[in-house]
C-alpha cells in the first residue's frame, strides 16, 4: 500500500490474512493463534495508517514488558522507528518519550502493564484504539480493566471508518498464564472469522477470532527459511502444535499433559443403572464451587458404536472395567455467593431421578465448624432431608509425602488423578501417552463443560513442580481428586514391564488395601 496523502510517501505492505483483521467490521478482535503469521507487523502498520487517515487518533499498545515492547516494536529492521524513518527525516512525525506524534495530532502510546496495578495509571485514558500484543500474558482483569477505558468522544471519524471504532485488536499464540480466559472469550463456542455481537457483561463490542498461520506470512519464510524447522525443534509435542498449528487444546507446561480430549471427552450414553455412583464436592461460595457426580464402569463395556466422519468402520468404544466416568457436573461462579443451603437443594435435585448414590466425598475445609454448624453439616442436613446420600470427608491428600521417589509415602491424590487419565496405556521415551497400548481409567461426558474447560490448562506452582498452581481455576480438578482418592487404582503392569524392585525403597500405603481398590 502506498499513502500517498503526505509529500513523502510511505510505502507499507500487508499479507491477505493481515488485511482481513485490517478491514474488519469486527472491534474486537484476536489475531493470531500459530508463531509467524505477522501479528506484530500488522499492529504497528495498522496503527500508522489509522493515525495518518484519522486526525486525533489515539491509538494505546501494549505489551507487558516494556523492554519487550520496544525490542519487539521499536527496534530493529520492521520496528516503528525504520518504518516511520522517511516521515521521521521529514518532521512528519517524531517520537517524544514513549509517544509517537503525528502530524496531525494522532498519536500512538507505547504501553505496558509489568505489574497487575499498573492497569490503574490508564484510569483517565481515553483509548479509542487498543492494542494488546501476546495477550495471553495478562490477566483477564487486566484486559477487562482496559477495555473499559476504550471510548470515542467528539472525533470526527472519515466515512469509510464511521462504526470501526473505538476498537480493540489483540494478537497472541495459545499458552501463557492467560491462556484459559483468552480461549473461553475468543475461541471456545464460537466460529473462527464469526463476528458476534457480545452483550453487556462482555463488554457490547462485535468480536472475532481471525485465526493465523505461519502460511499466511510468506514474508516469514522469505526472511527466515528455516522458521519452521525452529518451531519443530521446539521439541515439545504442546508446544509445536501450540506455536506450528495455532492448537489452542494443548497447554505447553500443562500439569496433566496427559489429557487428550479424543480419548476422556466421549459423548453421554444411558449409564447402566447397576453400576456404582458416587458424588465429588469442592465447596465454594465466593470462588467457585464444583460437583461432580461418578459411575464406575462395572464390566468391560461397549457402547453403541460411532461412525467416525471418515473412517471405513466404527470408532471403538470400549469402557474397561474399574473406569470411572464424570457424566455430571454442577460449577459456580465466581462471586456467586451461594449459600450451603442452596446448594444442598441443587445437589438435591439434580439427583432426583438418578439411582441412589453409594457416597458422597467433599472438601474436609467444608467440615471445619466456627461457632456453628459445618458448611458439610448444613449440606448435608438438606440431602438427608431428601433420603440422600450425604458426603463425608474427602482425602485430601495432594502429592505423595515422598514425592519424586517411586512407591514412597502415602500416595497423593495428583498421582492418582493422573494414573486414571494414563490408565493402561504405556508411555513412550519421551514421556508421550502411546494411546495405542492402552485405555484410559477416566472418562467425562462432554457436558461437562468446565471440567473440560478447566483441567487440562492448569500449571504447575512455580515453587513446587509436584503441586499444581493453586492459583488457577482448579476446583473441578481438586473434586476429581477426591473422586481419585475415594477409588485409588493401581495399574498393573504385564509381565515383560515388570521391573525389579528395590527392597530398601519398598513401603505400603497403611491406609488401603486390596478390597478398597478398583480393579
Amino acid at each position: 500500500m502506498q499513502h500517498d496523502s503526505r509529500p513523502d510517501a510511505l510505502r507499507v505492505h500487508l499479507h491477505p490474512k493481515q488485511w482481513v483483521a485490517y478491514l474488519t467490521e469486527a472491534t474486537e478482535v484476536l489475531f493470531g493463534g500459530a508463531a509467524g503469521p505477522g501479528k506484530s507487523h500488522l499492529m504497528r502498520i495498522a496503527a500508522i495508517l489509522w493515525c495518518s487517515a484519522i486526525p486525533g487518533l489515539q491509538v494505546y499498545l501494549f505489551r507487558r514488558i516494556r523492554e519487550d515492547l520496544y525490542k519487539n516494536h521499536v527496534e530493529g529492521p520492521k520496528g516503528f522507528r525504520n518504518l516511520l524513518a522517511i516521515w521521521i527525516f521529514s518532521g512528519w512525525c517524531r517520537f517524544v518519550g514513549d509517544e509517537i506524534r503525528f502530524w496531525n495530532g494522532s498519536v500512538i502510546y507505547l504501553c505496558h502493564c509489568k505489574a497487575e496495578g499498573d492497569i490503574y495509571k490508564y484510569q483517565g485514558a481515553e483509548i479509542h484504539v487498543l492494542m494488546i500484543d501476546e495477550l495471553t500474558h495478562f490477566t483477564e482483569a487486566m484486559y477487562r480493566y482496559l477495555r473499559g477505558r476504550v471510548r470515542m468522544v467528539g472525533l470526527k471519524l472519515p466515512a469509510e471508518f464511521q462504526g470501526k471504532f473505538p476498537r480493540v485488536l489483540c494478537g497472541s499464540n495459545p499458552g501463557g498464564k492467560g491462556h484459559l480466559w483468552v480461549k473461553n472469550t475468543y475461541i471456545s463456542g464460537s466460529v473462527p472469522l464469526q463476528i458476534r455481537r457480545m452483550p453487556k457483561e462482555e463488554g457490547g463490542m462485535l468480536r472475532q477470532f481471525i485465526p493465523g498461520r505461519l502460511e499466511d506470512n510468506p514474508s516469514m519464510t522469505e526472511d527466515d527459511p528455516d522458521y519452521e524447522a525452529k518451531l519443530y525443534g521446539l521439541g515439545s509435542a504442546t508446544l509445536v502444535a501450540a506455536m506450528r498449528h495455532g492448537d489452542w487444546d494443548v497447554v505447553e507446561g500443562a500439569f496433566f499433559s496427559e489429557w487428550s480430549n479424543p480419548q476422556h471427552v466421549i459423548a453421554p450414553f444411558v449409564i447402566p443403572p447397576h453400576w456404582l455412583r458416587f458424588r465429588s464436592g469442592d465447596w465454594g461460595s465466593q470462588s467457585p464451587y464444583s460437583i461432580g457426580w461418578w459411575a464406575v464402569v462395572g464390566d468391560d463395556f461397549d457402547r453403541v458404536p460411532q461412525q467416525g466422519a471418515g473412517l471405513r468402520k466404527p470408532v471403538s468404544t470400549m469402557l474397561p472395567r474399574g473406569a470411572i466416568i464424570r457424566y455430571r457436573e454442577d460449577y459456580g461462579k465466581v462471586g456467586g455467593k451461594l449459600t450451603a443451603e442452596a446448594l444442598g437443594d441443587r445437589i438435591a435435585k439434580a439427583e432426583e431421578r438418578d439411582p441412589k448414590l453409594s457416597y458422597g466425598v467433599l472438601d474436609p475445609s467444608a467440615f471445619r465448624e466456627d461457632g456453628g454448624p459445618s458448611i458439610a453439616e448444613r449440606i448435608n442436613d438438606r440431602l438427608i432431608a431428601k433420603k440422600l446420600i450425604a458426603f463425608h470427608k474427602a482425602d485430601n491428600a495432594r502429592v505423595s509425602q515422598s514425592a519424586g521417589v517411586d512407591r514412597g509415602g502415602p500416595m497423593g491424590g495428583w498421582d492418582q488423578f493422573r494414573q486414571r487419565l494414563v490408565g493402561t496405556a504405556r508411555k513412550d521415551e519421551h514421556g508421550a501417552v502411546d494411546w495405542a497400548s492402552g485405555r484410559p481409567m477416566m472418562y467425562v461426558f462432554s457436558t461437562c463443560v468446565d471440567f473440560i474447560r478447566t483441567v487440562p490448562v492448569l500449571q504447575h506452582d512455580p515453587h513446587r513442580a509436584e503441586d499444581l498452581d493453586t492459583k488457577a481455576e482448579d476446583h473441578a480438578a481438586d473434586d476429581g481428586r477426591y473422586a481419585c482418592m475415594s477409588r485409588p487404582w493401581i495399574k498393573t503392569l504385564p509381565k515383560d514391564d515388570a521391573v525389579k524392585r528395590d527392597a530398601f525403597r519398598e513401603t505400603r500405603d497403611e491406609r488401603y488395601d486390596d478390597s478398597t481398590a478398583t480393579l
